[in-house]
């Protein structure tokens, strides 16, 4: 029993014991001679999904200013009105008004005139006057604009922001879905 009760004194003060801190070892750095021109043309690419997309032809979305102008009304499937007033010419927003009801959830409303424009490149950026963390976003992919919102449950009844989504916009068109 003694044995027992030595051995597990040992073992604890072993466990407290402070361990030295080993030296970091430092990457050796190659000189540009020393390198393969093959691996100097090709990022190493540390992430997975980069690697799938490294092979493809994707180009990047030009950045240039948001034009578009919607007034559209639109009710999907499941019965979540959307309605959508929009104006903006060269980056800057002059109207907006859009209102989202989600049937059994509440609605939402979002109006420019509880907004002030702080961004317009790459990004259209509307923050609330009032709710610092409200955010709408708005920017072009292709032929569609999105019209995302950020942290903005006080702008929405009940629980409806939990089941807000962003509002799509055809660009030509103008229609919203």
């Amino acid at each position: 029993m003694r044995r027992s009760w030595a051995l597990l004194a040992v073992l604890l003060a072993a466990g407290c014991a402070e361990v030295e801190k080993q030296p970091e070892a430092t990457p050796e750095v190659e000189s540009n001679a020393e390198r393969s021109p093959a691996a100097s043309r090709e990022p190493k690419l540390k992430n997975s999904t980069l690697k799938y997309l490294a092979n493809r032809k994707l180009k990047p979305q030009p950045t240039r200013p948001l034009n578009v102008k919607s007034r559209c009304a639109h009710k999907d499937a499941i019965g979540t009105t959307t309605k959508l007033d929009l104006l903006v010419k060269e980056a800057v927003v002059k109207t907006f008004d859009a209102r989202v009801t989600m049937k059994g959830y509440g609605s939402c409303h979002f109006d420019l005139k509880d907004f002030e424009q702080t961004e317009q490149l790459p990004q259209a950026l509307l923050r609330h006057k009032r709710d610092a963390g409200c955010l709408v976003r708005m920017w072009e992919e292709g032929p569609r604009v999105t019209v995302a919102f950020n942290s903005c449950p006080k702008s929405c009844e009940g629980d409806a922001f939990s089941y807000l989504w962003p509002i799509m916009v055809e660009a030509k068109s103008g229609r919203c879905f």
